[in-house]
Order: C-alpha cells, then sequence, then structure tokens
C-alpha cells in the first residue's frame, strides 16, 4: 500500500515539473521575443530568468496542488 502512494507521488510530481519547465520556456521565449521585437537584439538580462524561474516555480506549486487533489 505504501509504495502506491510512493508512485503516486513520483508521477503527480513528475508532471508537475513537466508542466512547470514547459511553462517556463515558453514564457522566457516569449520575453525573449518581445526584447528582439523592442530592442532588436537578443540580449538576456537576469530579470528575465528570474521571471522564467518565478513562472516555474508558481506552476509548479499549482500542479503540484492540483496532481495531489486528483
Amino acid at each position: 500500500m505504501q509504495t502506491q502512494t510512493l508512485k503516486l507521488s513520483f508521477k503527480a510530481c513528475g508532471r508537475a515539473i513537466a508542466a512547470a519547465t514547459i511553462n517556463a520556456g515558453l514564457a522566457l521565449v516569449l520575453m525573449l521575443l518581445v526584447e528582439f521585437a523592442i530592442s532588436g537584439g537578443l540580449h538576456l538580462a537576469n530579470a528575465y530568468l528570474y521571471a522564467g524561474l518565478l513562472i516555474w516555480i508558481v506552476v509548479f506549486s499549482g500542479q503540484m496542488f492540483r496532481q495531489y487533489r486528483l
């Protein structure tokens, strides 16, 4: 019984990591696209990396909560 719960937890964690990584990556690409459209060059500022990390954390937290609620 305990291993079944652990497997479900790992599966939920894996799904949350995948969703968070995809969403944060898409957000980072969108930020870089806007940066290129405005300035004409691709300059990866630290603010973009911090924003991508914050998006990853928020999406991961939300997905983990959602997976555990299901």
